[in-house]
Formats: structure tokens, sequence, C-alpha cells
């Protein structure tokens, strides 16, 4: 059971406050109708610490990952489940037996599935851990021996090529260089190379285009105090110069880098990148003035960020900052179908003061307007995962799903909207036997993907 006190702590208020207790639920209740071509599980992982020694200073991204799932077959939501990710120090939390061969540490960012394997993800030196059908922790994952050391919570998914690529960092291991990562759809990786950095940053997301791998060099860098003291050890740091790398996709040389510097800001988690015609690359991104400055706990406390767009121009090394919309916005993402492309439209969860989730927003990139899904009065997003319709028709046609949180009665849902037009209501609403706290990153599982 965990044992947590709040000590005015946001991150451990509210529904950012970890649940105690483990559920297994069969035949949840739907209101509306389940598309009976999506079979599969979503799932969504997220920081749930057992116990919290310092409350005073928890940071929202501390704490053993904690997955949540629901299970869809037939028209029907078969199972809801969470479990932890458990680590050694976990089962220990809990009052379990620990062996040698548990897993070191305890994913708590991301969930996908990779060469038939459900992996929990983490960043910062963590190796995915292999989670079963029904959540069970099953051991870690080194994609059979050869990653060479850390690996990324958001790999990035080339559809042509069928790879994974990812921007590795290790605060504890590695302080001058991040690391370049490339997984075939075999599961092993196939390539690697070190990138050199004048400092630790942290490297939170990547980005990917046909041509380039995008390393985002920004001043949120390793702080030695904080590390001294035990603490999450990441600050805003002004006299860090901000850039923007591209790598040539086929380059074996990091020197080939074409950095450009930007104004500060800081970004976690773009939407999409795409090579334009006249050679620029174009970033959409979500992007922050400043990360980690007044509030070292959690990105609550500086600002709220907004989509932003960014031209890296490869020949001037220059950077074009255009805000395309001013409300704030986080978790962004596209159809699958069109990652490394140009994109048309975008998704993101709504963000009110506090880093309170809102509404469900669709973004038109061609026609410059936003469609958004208003959730109600005390109800708010996670990130919305586009899950595209066999066959589709469009770059829209498919489905939004997201857990969304009911403050009124203090549970959640799986909520699935048709993507195409956002003004109607819930697909479906599949109700849950918890609440789902505010965590970070899922996916639709299909069953009809599955590699043979």
């Amino acid at each position: 059971m965990t044992t947590v006190k709040t000590a005015g702590n946001i991150y451990l208020e509210g529904n950012f406050s970890p649940v105690d207790s483990e559920v297994t639920a069969f035949d949840l209740e739907v209101i509306g109708e389940i598309p009976a071509e999506l079979e599969g599980r979503y799932l969504r992982n997220g920081p749930n610490p057992v116990t919290v020694a310092s409350p005073e200073q928890h940071h929202w991204f501390a704490g053993p990952g904690m997955v949540h799932g629901v299970r869809l077959r037939d028209g029907k939501a078969e199972w809801y489940r969470n479990r932890w990710v458990r680590s050694q120090n976990v089962r220990a939390a809990l009052g379990e037996g620990v062996s040698g061969d548990q897993p070191h540490a305890s994913p708590n960012t991301n969930i996908a599935r990779w060469a038939g394997l459900t992996l929990a993800l983490v960043e910062a030196g963590g190796v995915p851990v292999r989670m079963s059908e029904d959540l069970d922790t099953l051991g870690e994952s080194g994609f059979s021996g050869t990653l060479p050391g850390a690996f990324s919570a958001h790999p990035k998914f080339d559809p042509v090529t069928r790879e994974w690529h990812a921007m590795c960092y290790s605060w504890a291991q590695w302080l001058d260089h991040i690391q370049y990562v490339v997984v075939g759809p075999d599961g092993r990786v196939s390539k690697t190379l070190d990138i050199p950095l004048p400092g630790m940053v942290m490297v939170h997301d990547m980005s990917l285009t046909r041509r380039y791998a995008v390393v985002y060099d920004l001043p949120v860098t390793v702080d030695v105090e904080l590390v001294a003291v035990g603490r999450f050890p990441f600050r805003w740091n002004p006299a860090y110069t901000p850039r923007i790398g591209l790598l040539p996709r086929s380059s074996a040389d990091a020197a080939d880098i074409i950095w450009c510097e930007l104004d500060p800001c800081y970004a976690y988690h773009p939407m999409n990148a795409y090579d334009a015609e006249d050679g620029t690359v174009v970033i959409d991104i979500c992007r922050y003035d400043r990360m980690f400055d007044r509030d070292i706990l959690g990105p609550a406390g500086d600002c709220l960020p907004s989509l932003y767009r960014w031209t890296v121009d490869p020949v001037r090394r220059t950077v074009r900052q255009q805000q395309l919309d001013d409300r704030a916005m986080e978790f962004p993402r596209v159809a699958s179908s069109v990652s490394t492309l140009q994109h048309r439209f975008g998704y993101g969860a709504g963000l009110a003061a506090g880093f309170s989730p809102g509404d469900v927003y669709k973004h038109d990139l061609q026609q410059g307007s936003v469609a958004v899904h208003t959730l109600g009065a005390g109800r708010g997003s996670a990130e919305p995962d586009f899950v595209q319709r066999e066959d589709a028709r469009s770059e829209d046609d498919g489905w939004l799903m997201s857990y969304v949180y009911d403050g009124t009665t203090d549970r959640s849902e799986l909520v699935i909207l048709d993507a195409r037009d956002m003004s109607v209501p819930p697909v479906a609403r599949i109700l849950l036997p918890q609440r789902v706290p505010f965590g970070f990153h899922g996916n639709w599982l299909s069953d009809h993907d599955r590699p043979a």
C-alpha cells in the first residue's frame, strides 16, 4: 500500500497522486459502442510511488512505473488492469520476494510494442522491461543483448524502414555525450553513434525525418548541487547555448551534425518533423519559455507550453520560431503513417493552470484551424493516441483514444473519439473501476499488427 503525504507538493495531490492498489476488473461498462475492428490493448505508463521518503522534495518524474490497461475485443471491454512495473525495489516495497533476475529499475514513462514484445520504457539510463499480455513484469530486455547502454522513452518510428530511432542519455553514466541508437524490426540494435555535447542535457525526446535524426540540445542540464543531495538532477541553465542538431541518418560521424542555435526555450515533445521541398526541416513542437527554473519539482510552476513551428535552415544554420496556437497544449501526436513525412493533422491534450489536463485538440496545419472536443467541467484528457482505421481514406480517418479523469466522481474512463469530427459525442466511454493518475505516455497495441 502507498503511504504518501503531500507536504504541499502539487505533484502528490489530486489526480497527480498515486493509487495504492492493483485492480483487475472484467466486463467493463460501456456507454456507446466500441468499434468492432478495435481489438487489442490500450496501455498507459506513468510514475506511481509506493512510498515517498521526502514529500516536499518529490519530483513528478520520480517513482516506479505503473501501467494501466484496457483490453478490447468483439466490441466489448473485457478487462481493466493496473500493475506496477516490478523492479527489485518495488517488489521489496510491496513485501514480495526478491531475486537477482528481476529488473533493476521500474520504467515509468512509456509503453509500446516492438518485435513482438511489450516494453515499458524510461529515459536517462534505464533499459526496457518486458511486460506480459496481462501486464505482469517478465524481465529486462536489452534487445537480445545488442543494446550497449541506455535507451529512451521516446523512440521514433519510421514507417518506411520499420525501424525505431532514439536519442539516449544517462546522466549517471555519461556526462559528455548522448548516444543515437537505431533498432531494426528484428528487435536488434543495428546502429549506435556517440554524440559529444558540452554538458549533460535533459534530451527528453528527438525528431526524425527522411534525411535527418534531430538532436535537441536545450538549456536544461545536470546540476551537481542537486545530485549531491540526491534530488532530481536537472535545472534550467541560462548560461547554456540552446541549439538543434541535424544528423544525416546515413552518417557514421557525429562531426557531420549541422548545429543551429535558437533562442532559449525548452521542449519535451515534438508533434512531428519532415523535410520541406526548399531544403529546410519543419518541426512542430510544444515549446516552453523555460523549464525547472522556479519549479524544480515538475513542469507546472514556470510556464505552460504551446504549439510552435520551428523551421530549421541547414544552409544558413538558423531556426525560425513561429507560434501556431496560443492555447496551452502538451502530449502531441500524429498518425504513425505520416511519421517523418509532411503531416496535415496533429492532436494533443489541452492544459490549464497547474498543468491540469483539459480538452482534446485537433490541429489542421494546412487550414490553420483547431477543432476542440470539450469534455465538460472537471474532466481532463491524458495524451490522445491516434488509431488509424483499417483501409483509411484520409490522414484523420480513425479514432483518438485516451484516459479521461473526471474530478466530479474521482474516476477515470477510456474515451474513444471519432478523429474526423471532434464536435460529436464520444464513440464510446469505457468506465473504469478507479482513477488513472495523470501520467505520461501510452499506445494502442492492436492484435492485428503483431509481427509473425
